[in-house]
């Protein structure tokens, strides 16, 4: 009885033994099939990851290689001709050089057909001139121009039209890379593009003309070829946003073409835009860049600030304690580098403000307020 008592206690210990290497396999396994799943998992997931990582990068390569391209196509669009004179139908004439035909260039900054131009390009205000969009030509009112400033915006009758961007002219950098775009010597050659960089900033200029002699300050220096048919036409950063107005170039030297700084027309711009006028206000005072005034020995170089060569008389200033030879070194606490900061200013004011200047005068500050006049 006790032999099987014994016999019946080791079958129980083979078996619970047994039940025990047979239950460790099956775990080991299964912990072997969930860790492959997991690998096969996370392999899955990095290989999800590494493909969507490479789609995006090459979508990114694919994306660089085209800005250019479609960079340039998308603001050619906008860029248009303009002339004093038509012919009798169809677009501007294509055999006629620009000198003949006092052609320029424009560009559409609305999609209701306002033009920004140079001033030498449409004419003065209220003048009449040419533009020629694609193949359609449009007779186009002057509705603001300033000669000395040499910028103008004229208005004509259409609609869906394509238009720039601007950019900021207040942060650029020598040997930023830019565009030019115009018609050089005749529309035959329209919105021909050129590349460059930006050789200096805040350039000087002497034009002597019949009239006498005058100065145009505050310009961007590119090495873009410009002609004289790319006058009023844009000159663009890479991301296709208008920073300058190209104006003129040096004709004795190769590589020497001026833009002007496009911040200083934007409130104007803006405000046709959006208004569909614009109320100009004034100081009523003629200035001079600091260099400028250097140059013609108005004032030293120790002192900053924009010279007041001339109170108008009877002019919103005429009145006030602003007087020929002060240099206004700010403007509403607005400091003043260039005449183009002061224009700039001045544009996004209403004829009525008040506005308070700081001036030096024989060394010493002083703060004045004047009354802005409408022009």
């Amino acid at each position: 009885m006790k032999k099987k008592n014994k016999k019946n206690v080791k079958s129980k210990i083979v078996i619970w033994i047994l039940s025990l290497i047979i239950a460790g396999f099956i775990i080991y396994n299964l912990y072997i099939m969930y860790s492959n799943i997991e690998i096969i998992n996370n392999y899955e997931a990095e290989r999800t990851s590494f493909s969507t990582d490479y789609e995006e990068t090459v979508e990114n390569v694919t994306e660089k290689s085209e800005t250019v391209e479609d960079m340039l196509e998308k603001v050619t669009k906008s860029v248009v001709g303009i002339s004093k004179l038509t012919n009798a139908g169809g677009s501007i004439l294509n055999n006629i050089s620009s000198d003949e035909l006092g052609l320029g260039t424009g560009i559409v900054v609305s999609p209701d057909g306002y033009i920004l131009s140079n001033s030498h390009v449409t004419g003065e205000k209220y003048s009449t001139c040419y533009v020629t969009i694609d193949e359609n030509t449009y007779k186009a009112n002057v509705v603001w121009s300033d000669l000395n400033l040499d910028l103008s915006i004229a208005k004509v009758h259409a609609n869906n039209l394509s238009f720039v961007e601007f950019g900021d002219s207040s942060n650029l950098k020598v040997g930023e890379t830019v565009y030019a775009i115009g018609n050089p010597i005749g529309y035959a050659f329209r919105r021909t593009v050129t590349s460059g960089i930006i050789s200096a900033l805040n350039r000087t200029i002497q034009i002597d003309e019949e009239q006498g002699t005058s100065y145009i300050s505050d310009l961007i220096q590119t090495d873009a070829t410009i002609n004289p048919g790319n006058s009023g036409g844009p000159l663009i950063n890479t991301n296709g946003e208008v920073i300058g107005i190209n104006t003129v170039k040096i004709t004795s030297a190769e590589g020497i073409g001026f833009a002007i700084p496009i911040n200083v027309i934007k409130p104007v711009v803006e405000s046709y835009v959006t208004k569909g006028g614009f109320q100009e206000a004034t100081l009523g005072i003629y200035a001079y860049d600091g260099d400028v005034a250097e140059y013609l020995n108005l004032k030293n170089k120790k002192n900053k600030g924009i010279y007041v060569s001339k109170v108008t008389v009877n002019g919103p200033s005429y009145n006030s304690d602003l007087k020929e030879g002060d240099l206004i070194t700010s403007i509403d606490g607005t400091t003043l580098n260039t005449i183009n900061d002061l224009r700039q200013y001045i544009y996004s004011k209403m004829p009525g403000d008040t506005v308070e200047l700081n001036i030096v005068r024989n060394d010493k500050e002083k703060e004045i307020e004047c009354t802005l006049g409408k022009k």
